[in-house]
Protein backbone atom coordinates (compact mmCIF):
# COMPACT_ATOMS: atom_id res chain seq x y z
CA UNK A 1 0.00 0.00 0.00
CA UNK A 2 1.69 3.20 -1.16
CA UNK A 3 1.74 6.38 0.86
CA UNK A 4 -0.92 8.85 -0.25
CA UNK A 5 -1.98 12.35 0.59
CA UNK A 6 -4.82 12.91 3.03
CA UNK A 7 -8.09 14.21 1.65
CA UNK A 8 -9.89 17.25 3.05
CA UNK A 9 -11.53 15.24 5.85
CA UNK A 10 -8.48 13.17 6.74
CA UNK A 11 -9.31 10.50 4.18
CA UNK A 12 -6.70 8.49 2.31
CA UNK A 13 -6.82 9.23 -1.38
CA UNK A 14 -5.82 6.69 -3.98
CA UNK A 15 -7.03 3.52 -2.23
CA UNK A 16 -9.95 2.07 -4.18
CA UNK A 17 -11.74 -1.24 -4.37
CA UNK A 18 -9.88 -2.28 -7.52
CA UNK A 19 -6.45 -2.02 -5.90
CA UNK A 20 -7.29 -2.81 -2.28
CA UNK A 21 -5.45 -5.67 -0.59
CA UNK A 22 -7.09 -6.66 2.72
CA UNK A 23 -3.96 -8.64 3.56
CA UNK A 24 -1.67 -5.64 3.11
CA UNK A 25 -4.02 -3.30 4.93
CA UNK A 26 -4.24 -5.70 7.85
CA UNK A 27 -0.51 -6.35 8.05
CA UNK A 28 0.75 -2.83 7.33
CA UNK A 29 -1.85 -0.52 8.87
CA UNK A 30 -4.18 -2.24 11.33
CA UNK A 31 -2.32 -4.95 13.23
CA UNK A 32 0.85 -2.87 13.77
CA UNK A 33 -1.21 -0.14 15.46
CA UNK A 34 -2.88 -2.57 17.84
CA UNK A 35 0.38 -4.41 18.38
CA UNK A 36 2.01 -1.17 19.58
CA UNK A 37 -0.89 0.58 21.30
CA UNK A 38 -3.57 -1.88 22.37
CA UNK A 39 -2.24 -5.34 23.13
CA UNK A 40 -1.74 -5.84 26.88
CA UNK A 41 0.74 -8.70 26.99
CA UNK A 42 1.44 -8.04 30.68
CA UNK A 43 -2.05 -8.73 32.05
CA UNK A 44 -3.77 -10.24 29.03
CA UNK A 45 -6.37 -8.75 26.74
CA UNK A 46 -6.40 -5.43 24.96
CA UNK A 47 -6.66 -1.75 25.85
CA UNK A 48 -9.50 -0.14 23.92
CA UNK A 49 -10.48 3.06 25.74
CA UNK A 50 -8.97 5.35 23.11
CA UNK A 51 -10.49 8.57 21.86
CA UNK A 52 -11.42 8.72 18.20
CA UNK A 53 -8.02 10.40 17.75
CA UNK A 54 -6.27 7.39 19.27
CA UNK A 55 -5.40 8.81 22.72
CA UNK A 56 -5.77 6.35 25.63
CA UNK A 57 -8.43 7.65 28.03
CA UNK A 58 -8.73 4.76 30.51
CA UNK A 59 -7.25 1.33 31.22
CA UNK A 60 -10.65 -0.22 32.00
CA UNK A 61 -11.33 -3.38 30.03
CA UNK A 62 -14.78 -4.08 28.64
CA UNK A 63 -15.51 -7.81 28.48
CA UNK A 64 -17.38 -7.10 25.23
CA UNK A 65 -14.06 -6.12 23.61
CA UNK A 66 -11.90 -8.68 25.42
CA UNK A 67 -13.91 -11.61 24.10
CA UNK A 68 -13.79 -10.21 20.60
CA UNK A 69 -10.02 -9.69 20.88
CA UNK A 70 -9.48 -13.31 21.96
CA UNK A 71 -11.42 -14.52 18.91
CA UNK A 72 -9.59 -12.15 16.55
CA UNK A 73 -6.18 -13.19 17.83
CA UNK A 74 -7.06 -16.85 17.35
CA UNK A 75 -8.24 -16.25 13.79
CA UNK A 76 -5.09 -14.26 12.95
CA UNK A 77 -2.90 -17.00 14.38
CA UNK A 78 -4.77 -19.66 12.40
CA UNK A 79 -4.37 -17.77 9.13
CA UNK A 80 -0.68 -17.25 9.84
CA UNK A 81 -0.25 -21.01 10.31
CA UNK A 82 -1.96 -21.56 6.95
CA UNK A 83 0.35 -19.06 5.27
CA UNK A 84 -2.27 -16.55 4.17
CA UNK A 85 -1.02 -13.93 6.66
CA UNK A 86 2.64 -13.10 7.30
CA UNK A 87 2.54 -12.42 11.03
CA UNK A 88 3.91 -14.18 14.10
CA UNK A 89 1.38 -16.97 14.59
CA UNK A 90 2.78 -17.91 18.01
CA UNK A 91 2.40 -14.36 19.32
CA UNK A 92 -1.18 -13.96 18.14
CA UNK A 93 -2.18 -17.45 19.27
CA UNK A 94 -0.62 -16.79 22.67
CA UNK A 95 -2.65 -13.59 22.93
CA UNK A 96 -5.84 -15.51 22.17
CA UNK A 97 -5.21 -17.94 25.01
CA UNK A 98 -4.00 -15.26 27.41
CA UNK A 99 -7.08 -13.12 26.75
CA UNK A 100 -9.45 -16.05 27.10
CA UNK A 101 -7.84 -16.87 30.45
CA UNK A 102 -8.10 -13.24 31.51
CA UNK A 103 -11.84 -13.33 30.84
CA UNK A 104 -12.32 -16.76 32.41
CA UNK A 105 -10.46 -15.98 35.63
CA UNK A 106 -11.53 -12.35 36.10
CA UNK A 107 -14.79 -11.61 34.27
CA UNK A 108 -16.82 -14.82 34.55
CA UNK A 109 -19.37 -14.80 37.37
CA UNK A 110 -21.64 -17.45 38.83
CA UNK A 111 -24.79 -18.37 36.95
CA UNK A 112 -23.43 -17.94 33.43
CA UNK A 113 -22.90 -14.18 33.59
CA UNK A 114 -19.85 -12.00 32.98
CA UNK A 115 -18.76 -8.68 34.41
CA UNK A 116 -19.40 -5.89 31.95
CA UNK A 117 -15.96 -4.42 32.63
CA UNK A 118 -12.88 -4.82 34.79
CA UNK A 119 -9.85 -2.72 35.58
CA UNK A 120 -6.62 -3.43 33.75
CA UNK A 121 -5.55 -6.22 36.11
CA UNK A 122 -8.99 -7.86 36.10
CA UNK A 123 -10.93 -6.58 39.12
CA UNK A 124 -14.64 -6.47 38.21
CA UNK A 125 -16.08 -2.95 38.30
CA UNK A 126 -19.68 -1.85 38.95
CA UNK A 127 -21.36 -0.74 35.74
CA UNK A 128 -25.10 -0.65 36.40
CA UNK A 129 -27.12 2.18 37.95
CA UNK A 130 -27.25 0.34 41.28
CA UNK A 131 -23.72 -0.98 41.25
CA UNK A 132 -24.45 -4.10 39.19
CA UNK A 133 -21.43 -5.85 37.74
CA UNK A 134 -23.21 -7.94 35.08
CA UNK A 135 -25.29 -5.68 32.84
CA UNK A 136 -25.24 -7.05 29.30
CA UNK A 137 -25.97 -10.33 27.54
CA UNK A 138 -23.78 -9.03 24.72
CA UNK A 139 -20.72 -9.05 26.99
CA UNK A 140 -21.63 -12.65 27.82
CA UNK A 141 -21.99 -13.67 24.18
CA UNK A 142 -18.74 -12.02 23.14
CA UNK A 143 -17.00 -13.87 25.98
CA UNK A 144 -18.38 -17.08 24.41
CA UNK A 145 -17.02 -15.95 21.06
CA UNK A 146 -13.58 -15.44 22.62
CA UNK A 147 -13.59 -18.90 24.18
CA UNK A 148 -14.69 -20.37 20.84
CA UNK A 149 -11.71 -18.81 19.09
CA UNK A 150 -9.19 -19.78 21.75
CA UNK A 151 -10.48 -23.37 21.80
CA UNK A 152 -8.97 -23.85 18.32
CA UNK A 153 -5.48 -22.70 19.36
CA UNK A 154 -3.09 -25.68 19.41
CA UNK A 155 -1.13 -24.35 22.39
CA UNK A 156 -4.05 -23.90 24.78
CA UNK A 157 -2.96 -26.08 27.72
CA UNK A 158 -5.17 -28.49 29.62
CA UNK A 159 -7.07 -28.43 31.90
CA UNK A 160 -7.63 -24.74 31.20
CA UNK A 161 -8.81 -25.39 27.63
CA UNK A 162 -11.50 -27.83 28.79
CA UNK A 163 -12.53 -25.45 31.55
CA UNK A 164 -12.86 -22.62 29.05
CA UNK A 165 -15.01 -24.77 26.74
CA UNK A 166 -17.26 -25.77 29.65
CA UNK A 167 -17.49 -22.14 30.74
CA UNK A 168 -18.49 -21.12 27.22
CA UNK A 169 -21.28 -23.71 27.29
CA UNK A 170 -22.53 -22.46 30.66
CA UNK A 171 -22.55 -18.82 29.59
CA UNK A 172 -24.21 -19.61 26.26
CA UNK A 173 -26.93 -21.68 27.94
CA UNK A 174 -27.59 -18.86 30.39
CA UNK A 175 -27.68 -16.24 27.62
CA UNK A 176 -30.02 -18.40 25.53
CA UNK A 177 -32.44 -18.81 28.46
CA UNK A 178 -32.46 -15.08 29.15
CA UNK A 179 -32.99 -14.17 25.50
CA UNK A 180 -35.85 -16.68 25.24
CA UNK A 181 -37.53 -15.25 28.34
CA UNK A 182 -36.86 -11.70 27.13
CA UNK A 183 -35.35 -10.57 30.42
CA UNK A 184 -31.74 -10.29 29.26
CA UNK A 185 -30.04 -7.05 30.24
CA UNK A 186 -28.57 -5.40 27.17
CA UNK A 187 -26.35 -2.49 28.17
CA UNK A 188 -25.43 -0.05 26.79
CA UNK A 189 -28.91 0.22 25.21
CA UNK A 190 -31.79 -1.49 27.07
CA UNK A 191 -34.55 -2.96 24.89
CA UNK A 192 -37.84 -1.29 25.73
CA UNK A 193 -40.56 -3.54 27.14
CA UNK A 194 -42.97 -4.52 24.39
CA UNK A 195 -40.24 -4.80 21.73
CA UNK A 196 -37.79 -7.51 20.67
CA UNK A 197 -34.46 -6.64 19.09
CA UNK A 198 -32.47 -7.90 16.13
CA UNK A 199 -29.13 -7.65 17.94
CA UNK A 200 -29.76 -10.43 20.47
CA UNK A 201 -30.61 -13.29 18.06
CA UNK A 202 -27.95 -12.28 15.53
CA UNK A 203 -25.21 -12.13 18.19
CA UNK A 204 -26.47 -15.44 19.61
CA UNK A 205 -26.27 -16.88 16.10
CA UNK A 206 -22.68 -15.75 15.57
CA UNK A 207 -21.36 -16.82 18.98
CA UNK A 208 -23.21 -20.13 18.82
CA UNK A 209 -22.01 -20.88 15.28
CA UNK A 210 -18.39 -20.17 16.19
CA UNK A 211 -18.57 -22.27 19.36
CA UNK A 212 -20.11 -25.16 17.40
CA UNK A 213 -17.39 -24.82 14.77
CA UNK A 214 -14.76 -25.09 17.52
CA UNK A 215 -16.17 -27.70 19.88
CA UNK A 216 -19.27 -29.28 18.33
CA UNK A 217 -21.17 -28.27 21.47
CA UNK A 218 -24.84 -29.43 21.65
CA UNK A 219 -25.57 -26.22 23.56
CA UNK A 220 -24.20 -24.23 20.65
CA UNK A 221 -26.36 -26.21 18.22
CA UNK A 222 -29.44 -25.38 20.29
CA UNK A 223 -28.52 -21.69 20.41
CA UNK A 224 -28.04 -21.54 16.64
CA UNK A 225 -31.34 -23.33 16.04
CA UNK A 226 -33.22 -20.90 18.26
CA UNK A 227 -31.55 -17.84 16.71
CA UNK A 228 -32.37 -19.04 13.20
CA UNK A 229 -35.96 -19.60 14.26
CA UNK A 230 -36.24 -16.06 15.59
CA UNK A 231 -34.65 -14.51 12.52
CA UNK A 232 -36.24 -16.61 9.76
CA UNK A 233 -39.28 -18.43 11.09
CA UNK A 234 -40.60 -16.19 13.82
CA UNK A 235 -41.58 -19.00 16.21
CA UNK A 236 -45.25 -18.55 15.46
CA UNK A 237 -44.93 -14.82 14.77
CA UNK A 238 -43.83 -13.06 11.63
CA UNK A 239 -40.07 -13.47 11.11
CA UNK A 240 -37.59 -10.82 12.18
CA UNK A 241 -36.36 -10.79 8.57
CA UNK A 242 -38.67 -10.96 5.58
CA UNK A 243 -38.69 -10.22 1.89
CA UNK A 244 -38.96 -6.43 1.82
CA UNK A 245 -38.83 -5.63 5.51
CA UNK A 246 -36.80 -6.17 8.60
CA UNK A 247 -37.16 -5.07 12.19
CA UNK A 248 -34.43 -3.56 14.33
CA UNK A 249 -36.96 -3.38 17.19
CA UNK A 250 -40.06 -5.47 16.50
CA UNK A 251 -43.16 -4.34 18.45
CA UNK A 252 -45.43 -6.82 20.21
CA UNK A 253 -48.42 -4.55 19.73
CA UNK A 254 -49.76 -3.37 16.39
CA UNK A 255 -50.39 -0.05 18.10
CA UNK A 256 -46.64 0.56 18.30
CA UNK A 257 -45.80 -0.09 14.64
CA UNK A 258 -45.72 3.61 13.83
CA UNK A 259 -43.35 4.46 16.67
CA UNK A 260 -39.82 5.59 15.92
CA UNK A 261 -38.50 2.45 17.61
CA UNK A 262 -40.48 0.24 15.22
CA UNK A 263 -39.97 2.36 12.10
CA UNK A 264 -36.22 2.90 12.28
CA UNK A 265 -33.78 0.56 10.55
CA UNK A 266 -30.03 -0.05 10.92
CA UNK A 267 -28.63 -1.00 7.49
CA UNK A 268 -25.23 -2.05 8.85
CA UNK A 269 -26.82 -4.45 11.32
CA UNK A 270 -28.93 -6.09 8.65
CA UNK A 271 -25.97 -6.58 6.31
CA UNK A 272 -23.91 -8.01 9.18
CA UNK A 273 -26.76 -10.36 10.08
CA UNK A 274 -27.07 -11.64 6.51
CA UNK A 275 -23.45 -12.74 6.21
CA UNK A 276 -23.76 -14.34 9.65
CA UNK A 277 -26.68 -16.38 8.31
CA UNK A 278 -24.48 -17.66 5.49
CA UNK A 279 -21.61 -18.44 7.88
CA UNK A 280 -23.95 -20.23 10.29
CA UNK A 281 -25.13 -22.56 7.53
CA UNK A 282 -21.52 -23.42 6.69
CA UNK A 283 -20.60 -23.93 10.36
CA UNK A 284 -23.50 -26.32 10.85
CA UNK A 285 -22.66 -28.35 7.75
CA UNK A 286 -25.18 -26.76 5.38
CA UNK A 287 -24.98 -24.15 2.63
CA UNK A 288 -26.42 -20.78 1.75
CA UNK A 289 -28.86 -22.49 -0.62
CA UNK A 290 -30.88 -23.51 2.45
CA UNK A 291 -31.60 -19.86 3.27
CA UNK A 292 -34.79 -18.13 2.08
CA UNK A 293 -34.80 -16.99 -1.53
CA UNK A 294 -35.71 -13.47 -0.47
CA UNK A 295 -32.43 -12.90 1.34
CA UNK A 296 -30.56 -11.09 -1.49
CA UNK A 297 -33.55 -8.81 -2.09
CA UNK A 298 -33.50 -7.84 1.57
CA UNK A 299 -29.79 -7.02 1.31
CA UNK A 300 -30.49 -4.73 -1.65
CA UNK A 301 -33.25 -3.05 0.33
CA UNK A 302 -30.79 -2.27 3.14
CA UNK A 303 -28.23 -0.84 0.72
CA UNK A 304 -30.74 1.26 -1.17
CA UNK A 305 -32.40 2.62 1.97
CA UNK A 306 -29.11 3.26 3.71
CA UNK A 307 -27.05 4.93 1.00
CA UNK A 308 -26.61 8.70 1.29
CA UNK A 309 -27.22 9.95 -2.25
CA UNK A 310 -25.87 13.41 -1.43
CA UNK A 311 -22.60 12.68 0.38
CA UNK A 312 -22.07 8.96 -0.12
CA UNK A 313 -21.74 6.26 2.50
CA UNK A 314 -24.31 4.46 4.61
CA UNK A 315 -26.36 6.19 7.27
CA UNK A 316 -26.28 4.80 10.80
CA UNK A 317 -30.09 4.73 11.00
CA UNK A 318 -32.87 5.34 8.49
CA UNK A 319 -36.65 5.28 8.46
CA UNK A 320 -38.31 2.18 7.01
CA UNK A 321 -39.29 4.36 4.06
CA UNK A 322 -35.87 6.00 3.82
CA UNK A 323 -34.36 9.22 5.12
CA UNK A 324 -34.41 10.53 8.67
CA UNK A 325 -36.18 8.16 11.10
CA UNK A 326 -39.63 9.33 12.12
CA UNK A 327 -42.56 8.12 14.18
CA UNK A 328 -44.25 8.60 17.53
CA UNK A 329 -42.01 8.83 20.59
CA UNK A 330 -42.16 7.32 24.06
CA UNK A 331 -40.11 10.26 25.37
CA UNK A 332 -37.16 9.77 27.64
CA UNK A 333 -36.03 6.55 25.97
CA UNK A 334 -32.22 6.76 25.57
CA UNK A 335 -32.25 4.71 22.40
CA UNK A 336 -34.79 7.04 20.78
CA UNK A 337 -32.48 9.94 21.62
CA UNK A 338 -29.55 8.06 20.08
CA UNK A 339 -31.40 7.39 16.82
CA UNK A 340 -32.55 10.99 16.49
CA UNK A 341 -29.19 12.58 17.30
CA UNK A 342 -26.86 10.27 15.32
CA UNK A 343 -28.89 8.88 12.42
CA UNK A 344 -26.86 10.65 9.72
CA UNK A 345 -23.39 9.84 11.08
CA UNK A 346 -21.06 7.56 9.15
CA UNK A 347 -19.57 4.78 11.30
CA UNK A 348 -16.58 2.53 10.68
CA UNK A 349 -18.32 -0.70 11.64
CA UNK A 350 -21.28 -0.14 9.32
CA UNK A 351 -18.97 0.25 6.34
CA UNK A 352 -16.61 -2.56 7.31
CA UNK A 353 -19.56 -4.93 7.58
CA UNK A 354 -20.99 -3.72 4.27
CA UNK A 355 -17.64 -4.31 2.55
CA UNK A 356 -17.64 -7.97 3.52
CA UNK A 357 -21.37 -8.59 3.20
CA UNK A 358 -21.56 -7.29 -0.37
CA UNK A 359 -18.50 -9.31 -1.39
CA UNK A 360 -19.86 -12.51 0.14
CA UNK A 361 -23.35 -11.95 -1.24
CA UNK A 362 -21.86 -11.47 -4.70
CA UNK A 363 -20.32 -14.96 -4.41
CA UNK A 364 -23.62 -16.60 -3.54
CA UNK A 365 -26.15 -14.52 -5.49
CA UNK A 366 -25.35 -13.53 -9.05
CA UNK A 367 -27.35 -11.02 -11.03
CA UNK A 368 -28.26 -8.72 -8.15
CA UNK A 369 -25.50 -6.16 -8.61
CA UNK A 370 -23.64 -6.91 -5.38
CA UNK A 371 -20.25 -6.57 -7.09
CA UNK A 372 -21.13 -3.00 -8.06
CA UNK A 373 -22.34 -2.30 -4.54
CA UNK A 374 -19.12 -3.75 -3.15
CA UNK A 375 -17.03 -1.40 -5.29
CA UNK A 376 -19.18 1.57 -4.29
CA UNK A 377 -19.08 0.80 -0.57
CA UNK A 378 -15.38 -0.09 -0.58
CA UNK A 379 -14.34 3.04 -2.48
CA UNK A 380 -16.22 5.24 -0.01
CA UNK A 381 -14.91 3.35 3.03
CA UNK A 382 -11.27 3.49 1.96
CA UNK A 383 -11.54 7.19 1.10
CA UNK A 384 -13.16 8.03 4.44
CA UNK A 385 -12.06 5.93 7.41
CA UNK A 386 -8.37 4.85 7.25
CA UNK A 387 -6.22 7.42 9.06
CA UNK A 388 -3.52 8.83 6.75
CA UNK A 389 -1.11 9.32 9.65
CA UNK A 390 -0.91 5.69 10.68
CA UNK A 391 -3.49 5.75 13.49
CA UNK A 392 -5.61 2.85 12.23
CA UNK A 393 -9.09 4.18 11.28
CA UNK A 394 -11.01 7.27 12.38
CA UNK A 395 -14.06 5.35 13.45
CA UNK A 396 -16.74 8.03 13.72
CA UNK A 397 -17.49 10.72 11.14
CA UNK A 398 -20.32 13.14 10.43
CA UNK A 399 -22.53 13.00 7.38
CA UNK A 400 -20.03 14.89 5.25
CA UNK A 401 -17.15 12.68 6.40
CA UNK A 402 -15.46 14.96 8.93
CA UNK A 403 -14.16 13.20 12.08
CA UNK A 404 -16.30 13.31 15.23
CA UNK A 405 -14.91 12.73 18.70
CA UNK A 406 -17.98 10.94 20.08
CA UNK A 407 -18.74 7.70 21.88
CA UNK A 408 -20.55 4.90 20.02
CA UNK A 409 -22.07 2.17 22.27
CA UNK A 410 -18.96 1.83 24.46
CA UNK A 411 -16.22 4.44 25.04
CA UNK A 412 -13.75 2.35 23.08
CA UNK A 413 -11.83 2.14 19.82
CA UNK A 414 -12.40 -1.53 19.04
CA UNK A 415 -10.51 -3.39 16.28
CA UNK A 416 -13.18 -6.05 15.91
CA UNK A 417 -15.16 -5.05 12.82
CA UNK A 418 -12.15 -3.81 10.85
CA UNK A 419 -9.94 -6.83 11.54
CA UNK A 420 -12.75 -9.36 11.09
CA UNK A 421 -13.66 -7.83 7.72
CA UNK A 422 -10.04 -7.81 6.53
CA UNK A 423 -9.53 -11.42 7.69
CA UNK A 424 -12.67 -12.61 5.92
CA UNK A 425 -11.94 -10.66 2.74
CA UNK A 426 -8.40 -12.04 2.68
CA UNK A 427 -9.80 -15.57 2.91
CA UNK A 428 -12.07 -14.90 -0.05
CA UNK A 429 -9.06 -13.71 -2.05
CA UNK A 430 -7.20 -16.87 -1.06
CA UNK A 431 -10.13 -18.96 -2.27
CA UNK A 432 -10.10 -17.03 -5.57
CA UNK A 433 -6.38 -17.65 -6.07
CA UNK A 434 -6.82 -21.39 -5.45
CA UNK A 435 -9.77 -21.54 -7.84
CA UNK A 436 -7.73 -19.83 -10.56
CA UNK A 437 -4.88 -22.35 -10.35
Amino acid sequence: MTATKPGPTGAVRGMTASGFSPRDHLQEAILPWWDSNGADDLHGGVMTCFSNAGVLQSTDKYTWSQGRWAWLCAEIGADARQGILEVDDEKWSRRAVQTAEFVRTHAVLEGGFTAFRTDRAGTALPSGPYGEVATSVFADLFAVLGFAGAAKVPGYPEPEKSQAAATADDILASALARIKSRNAMSAPYPVRSGFSDLAAPMTLLHAGSELFRSTGSPTARSAVSYALGQLLEGQGREPMLQETQWWEFRPDSAGDTDSLLARHRTPGHLLECLWMLIHSQEAMGGSASALPEWLPGLALRALELGWDQEHGGLFRYVDKDGGMPSGSLFRGDPYEDLVQSTWSTKLWWVHAEAMYATKLLARHYGGYGFEDWNSKVTDYTLATFPDPHGNEWTQIRDRQGAPLDKVVALPVKDPFHIVRTAVFLNRLEKDDSHAAQ
